[in-house]
Formats: structure tokens, sequence, C-alpha cells
């Protein structure tokens, strides 16, 4: 029997298909740069196909079927495929068409032909960063509990907040449905009247921002959600969208697993 030591290494599968497109073409059309700078990517060793890193540049690959990672991060290879994030104002409700014909998310994607439908709720009240998609696994795997994705928000409370209101939070606070904990707090500004917090936590129970704070006697007086996993609203002005594509994308869809 030959030693263990000595035996020869099983050989990567072959993932070139004749028939499929050079890999640096299918990425700079996902959004990764241009070929050439996809090129280096794939060089550097940063590009797997089907679980396999690829180096060579003569790989060709058919992107209805691959599984593409760049850094770990899955590429979305299917252009049909849309997600959007909303800076949605005050006063709209999180539906694709509100049977009272209250004002709706529906308006700000009007010009698109995808059947887009939103990921999670935010109240009318509150203003801020939502997904519209027309990707059902990545929208049911961002709305399970099981996947946990973190949620920032960025609210002003009535009152100075004291001190140890972060331990607090941090440690859990009894609601009527059950405790609920945040996974950071941070104070931003405070004055004798209102204070401006933001608040990191992945639960998604209906109202769950403000019923905390009116638990622990700091009702909200203006609340927005300003990042969802590693989607960040940044400079998107109140009613605007815009795509989210490439590595951003990639970044979304990892981190629920895809």
């Amino acid at each position: 029997m030959t030693p263990r030591s000595q035996r020869p290494n099983n050989p990567p599968r072959d993932v070139h298909d004749p028939d499929g497109v050079r890999l640096q073409k299918v990425l700079a059309g996902a959004g990764l740069g241009s070929r050439r700078a996809c090129e280096d990517i794939i060089t550097a060793g940063r590009v797997t196909v089907d679980g396999v890193q690829v180096r060579e540049l003569g790989v060709r690959v058919d992107p209805t079927t691959a599984v593409i990672h760049v850094d770990g991060d899955r590429v979305q290879l299917d252009d049909s495929v849309v997600t959007i994030a909303l800076n949605k104002p005050f006063g709209v409700y999180s539906s694709m068409r509100d049977e009272q014909g209250r004002p709706d998310l529906a308006q700000f994607v009007a010009d698109r032909t995808e059947r887009m439908f939103h990921v999670g709720r935010l109240d009318a009240e509150t203003e801020g960063l939502i997904l519209l998609t027309n990707d059902g696994e990545l929208a049911h795997r961002l709305t399970h509990p099981s996947y946990e994705v973190p949620k920032t928000y960025l609210a002003e409370v009535d009152g100075r907040v004291a001190r140890g209101l972060g331990r607090q939070l941090m440690e859990g606070v009894e609601l009527e449905d059950g405790p609920v904990k945040v996974d950071s707090f941070k104070v931003l500004e405070t004055a004798p009247g209102a204070s401006i917090v933001e608040v990191v936590l992945h639960e998604g129970r209906n109202h769950i921002v403000r019923r905390l704070f009116e638990e622990v006697g700091h009702p909200v007086v203006k609340l927005s959600r300003t990042q969802i996993g590693p989607i960040r609203l940044g400079h998107l002005k109140v009613g605007r969208t815009r795509v989210i594509e490439g590595r951003e994308l990639g970044s979304l869809m990892s981190a629920v697993g895809m």
C-alpha cells in the first residue's frame, strides 16, 4: 500500500465549459469592474466557480448555472433579478398596493417592468432604508429570524438618555410579547429635552424600536432606518432609489448564506 504522504493529491474539478462565456466577461457584466480589472481579480486567486478556485484567464463558464464567488461573496449573474434600496419617506405605507388607497411603495418603482415586492416593513411614521426585490430566496432569507440580519436605526427620543441605558438595552428589556436585546447602542447627541441615538438590532417584530424605547421611558419622536446588513442608506435622498449590484449585492447575499 502506498503511504498516505506519497499518494497524489486529487486534481481540482474542471469547471471549464468550452461552450460558455469567458469568466472575466461574466464578472465585468455583473458589475465587478472592467474586463482588465476582472482579469486581475481572477489571477489573484480571488474567484471561485462552483467552489473551485480559478486563476486561469481562459476559463469559460455557463452564467445560467455557475455559482461564482469573489472574495467569498456571491456574484449575481441573472440580470432579470433586481434588488433596489429605497429611502422611504414619512407617511408612506410598506405595501406594494395599499388596500385603502394610502401612499405606498409602488410609486417608487412604477417605471420598472419587474414585479417587485418589499423586504420587511417600516411603519408609515418611520423613514429610511427598505429593500425592494424580485428575488424570492433573498427576500425570504433577509426576513427569516434564523439569519439574524442586523438593522441600524437612528432615533430621536424624548428626554436626556441616562448613562446606563445602553447596558440595560443590551442586557434585555421585557415587552408584552417577550424580551428584546439590542446588538449595540450609541448616544450621538443629548440635551435636556431630547436625545439622538443609534441602535442596532436584528429583531423583526412590529414597531419593535418604538416599543422598546417607550418601555424604558424615552418615547421615539422621529425614527429612520439607516442600514440593513451590509447595505447602507448613505447619501440616498428621501424618496429616491438605487440598484444594489456588484460587490455590494454579493455582500448582502453572503450575509444570508447565498
